[in-house]
């Protein structure tokens, strides 16, 4: 039976603290993109290897594709914006390597059932307590049976009910390696740190002067557009986590629907598909990163050149 869980599965810990199967393609994520990095670089040459000229092609094209976006401060955005986009990738694409989501293990679920049922009593008992609740005179014994009998049944509905636990047994599919992507914890963390580096530069590049973005007391007007840019940075959050994990997260599904449907050669086309949306995905997230630092860099550079002229003004 097929079985798709949206939260990560745990398959172990490290003391306390619990590990994920998204964690550790996580994990082994990094330790590629280390060795990638390593290997690339190690014996660099202006003759390069194969690796290195591969290297060479990927982030110099993609520098200049930056270049164009981001302009004069491409150099202090491009190691964040290139390391977004190959850890990114490289999560992507390793979802999709056989045996991820396939190979694992089943784990046993204990599960305790409650059965609820009526007490009943020993005749001897309820026909002792019908007789002392119904004691009456033999002028009425005819009334007396019919009482004999209501208090009878109505003891017996009193009775207290007992609860029969029984424990059943369920065995669950639990994959050793998830797409890392795939992960709603992954994608919010990578969007958090998104966000924070473009207020770090915004800080950074203009100085004090880039808060005025967010407050300002000059007027009513200004100070709701103000409000409104709190929101709308917030709003990125949510925005750049959940873009990557729905489009990841689907794609994982249609591709385990299929393999379960036709196993053998329909999921191929839809392979070959979430190889390029992976592809894309990492395109688009880290080129809205460099879209959003150029301007709130600009929008930063501009509230402080505009103060500057104020006071080279007012002297």
């Amino acid at each position: 039976m097929l079985e798709i869980s949206i939260a990560a599965e745990k398959i172990g810990s490290i003391g306390s603290f619990p590990v994920t199967n998204s964690l550790l393609a996580t994990w082994i994520v990094m330790a590629i993109l280390f060795f990638l990095s390593f290997f690339a670089t190690r014996n660099m040459s202006m003759v390069p290897n194969a690796l290195q000229s591969i290297m060479e092609l990927v982030v110099g094209g993609l520098y200049d594709f930056y270049g164009q976006i981001i302009g004069k401060h491409i150099k202090s955005f491009f190691p964040l914006i290139m390391s977004f986009f190959l850890f990114i990738i490289i999560a992507n694409w390793f979802g999709l390597l056989p045996g991820v989501g396939t190979i694992g293990f089943h784990e046993t679920i204990h599960k305790k059932v409650v059965e609820t049922t009526p007490a009943t009593a020993s005749p001897k008992e309820i026909s002792e307590d019908a007789l002392k609740q119904n004691a009456i005179s033999t002028e009425n014994a005819s009334e007396t049976k019919i009482a004999e009998t209501t208090e009878t049944v109505g003891v017996v509905a009193e009775q207290p009910k007992t609860e029969n636990k029984t424990e059943e047994t369920e065995t669950k599919f639990v994959p050793l390696l998830r797409g890392a992507t795939a992960d709603i914890n992954m994608t919010l963390a990578l969007a958090i740190i998104a966000v924070c580096a473009i207020q770090f530069f915004g800080f950074k590049m203009s100085g004090i002067w880039y808060g005025q973005r967010f407050i300002d007391l000059s007027n009513p007007i200004n100070f709701f557009i103000g409000a409104l840019e709190i929101v709308s940075e917030t709003s990125k959050i949510i925005s750049f986590a959940f873009r990557l994990f729905g489009n990841i997260f689907a794609g994982e599904v249609l591709l385990a629907v299929m393999a379960f449907l036709m196993p053998f050669i329909a999921p191929l086309p839809f392979l070959t598909l979430e190889l390029f949306v992976g592809f894309i995905q990492a395109l688009v997230f880290s080129m809205l990163v460099s879209v959003f630092l150029n301007v709130a860099v600009s929008h930063g550079e501009h509230l402080a050149h505009q103060h500057a002229h104020t006071g080279d003004h007012n002297k």
